[in-house]
């Protein structure tokens, strides 16, 4: 029996081995005796910080809910003023990161802010101890910050949940007599139940990773564990074993979300549903729901952005400098590289899976893909694990011959870089996959019918059709790799900085107007995801509503 391997299984088999090795020593490494700082924290402050990630992740879960739910109903099945408009303006929040709303609110309502240097002045208060104001800088204000910028991830998922239920079951147990917030409750929730498990999932594993915001707050949780444990303590062991306990949780989530994606799998698709079919809703409760969509972005989005633009005017001249420019570039650079190798990477490893009719040749693919839910400072640890290895086989190997280079891999932009692809490459293999189902395998036998070769097939029919979905992979991870934080600041290399690092350093002295001009450059571009999500998302709509007629 002849055995053979061909050029596309050893790409995609190297990148789903390299890209999962990280996760395979840290697990190793979380399993090494550390009696010294693992034991002494786990019997002093490790329970809290596992309380408190519990009581952040239920807290966002929980308000994320009330937020997002009754706008996806809103939104699919009702008639208000603004409607078509709140649609995808809903989704803006998404382009935020999260501690830049931190950090915005808290200027705002801190002691020193303006809201309470009004109040005082307003009616004769002197200190703290003439009235009482709530204190942003606490769990609960970590709670309602993080809610504010990923709601939006339940919205969408419900939104189209909804939108795939046929409105003739609304209008069935309309006819039974049950009103629209019946019906909501009774037919709408029950049917999207595993639409909306997936995307709390979600939410609960990015709460989890949320590093800048907890630090900022002073709340301390897991993920400021790992980065404290190295940092304060130089245990690279016990934040391994730290990761670990959060991987517990990860994979529990993970879970939770494939259970309910199986779930969803059972129910009963009903067609395309129209305006005609949707409640027309009286001009007070119009007026209500219109102005619970305008304030959910009012301070989700607007009231941030603004603050943000005034801080850009008053402090142009500081804070429109070199370093802006220096760190913009070098941000720009990073993040279009890891498109790059993520979209490449997607590439082949999936055009590997469409020639194989084996289903062990999917396994690359689940192995690669599996970074995207490690929390960021998780993820520079386990990537920090194989490349310190490798510099020290390096520079004992050269150690004979030649000075030692040094840190080679650990301490340059190769790790930053490995980690980013390691955390993102599940986007574009996602994204690459669906564009890839949507092309007829037809068009594979009538290429191969010519004489052509694989690659010829690749290069000549697919990629051209894949063109659209590649582009969309990219900008994904490009805007991604702009917001991202936690691994960029454990593993950058000496003298450099993202946007997000300068911003996180500005913030963290208080000086958050100094960083106004690079903190709105993020924001605005994550926008650009949002338009061509959103313009795929109307076409999509436009040809299944012509295809119907």
């Amino acid at each position: 029996m002849r055995f053979s391997i061909s050029r596309w299984q050893v790409i995609a088999w190297s990148a789903g081995i390299i890209l999962t090795l990280p996760l395979i020593f840290l697990i190793f490494e979380s399993l090494i005796p550390d009696p010294d700082v693992f034991d002494h924290l786990w019997n002093t402050v490790l329970w809290d910080y596992t309380y408190n990630t519990f009581v952040l992740i239920f807290g966002v879960l929980a308000l994320s809910a009330l937020i997002a739910l009754p706008l996806g109903w809103l939104v699919a099945y009702c008639d208000f003023p603004g409607k078509k408009q709140f649609e995808w303006a809903l989704m803006l929040p998404l382009a935020m990161p999260t501690y830049i709303i931190a950090y915005v609110y808290t200027d705002l309502l801190d002691y020193a802010g303006p809201i309470q240097i009004w109040l005082r002045n307003t009616f004769g208060w002197q200190n703290p101890d003439d009235y009482w104001f709530f204190d942003i800088r606490t769990l609960p204000g970590a709670i309602v910050m993080i809610a504010l910028v990923l709601y939006p991830y339940l919205f969408l998922i419900f939104k189209t949940a909804l939108r795939e239920q046929s409105f003739k079951l609304v209008q069935a147990s309309q006819l039974m007599g049950y009103s629209a917030i019946q019906s909501f409750f009774k037919v709408s929730l029950p049917l999207a139940r595993g639409s909306i498990v997936a995307a709390l999932a979600l939410i609960a594993m990015e709460t989890m990773a949320d590093f800048a915001t907890v630090n900022y707050f002073a709340v301390s949780t897991l993920t400021t564990a790992v980065y404290d444990t190295w940092f304060g303590y130089y245990s690279l062991t016990a934040a391994a074993k730290i990761s670990g306990i959060m991987l517990l949780f990860v994979f529990m989530f993970l879970s939770i979300e494939r259970f309910s994606r199986r779930n969803k799998a059972v129910h009963e698709r009903g067609g395309v549903n129209n305006d005609a079919m949707l409640y027309k809703l009286s001009k007070r409760n119009g007026f209500l729901a219109t102005s619970f969509c305008c304030l959910v972005l009012l301070f989700a989005f607007f009231i941030p952005v603004s603050i943000l633009v005034s801080y850009a005017i008053s402090y142009f001249d500081q804070a429109f400098n070199s370093e802006f420019f220096l760190y913009a570039w070098q941000s720009l650079k990073l993040a279009s590289i890891v498109s790059f190798i993520c979209v490449a990477l997607s590439l082949f490893v999936v055009f590997n899976q469409r020639l194989s009719t084996k289903s062990i040749d999917l396994i690359p693919g689940r192995m690669a893909s599996m970074g995207y839910a490690l929390p960021g400072t998780v993820l520079a640890i386990a990537v920090l694990l194989p490349l310190s290895l490798l510099d020290n086989a390096v520079n004992q190997f050269v150690r004979p011959f030649m000075e030692e280079p040094g840190l080679i891999f650990s301490g340059t932009l190769v790790a930053i870089t490995l980690a980013y692809v390691v955390r993102f490459y599940a986007i574009s293999q996602g994204t690459i996959e669906a564009s890839f189902s949507r092309i007829s395998p037809s068009l594979d036998m009538a290429s191969r019918s010519m004489g052509k070769t694989p690659g010829q097939t690749l290069s000549k029919i697919h990629f051209p059709l894949l063109r659209r979905g590649m582009l969309t992979a990219a900008l994904l991870i490009f805007i991604e790799c702009m917001k991202e934080l936690p691994a960029a600041l454990l593993l950058r290399p000496f003298d450099f900085d993202t946007l997000a690092t300068h911003v996180f350093q500005y913030v963290s002295d208080e000086q958050l107007e100094l960083a106004s001009i690079s903190a709105l450059f993020i924001v605005l571009v994550g926008l650009l995801p949002l338009y061509f999500i959103t313009s795929s998302m109307e076409s999509a709509k436009l040809e299944e509503e012509t295809a119907n007629e």
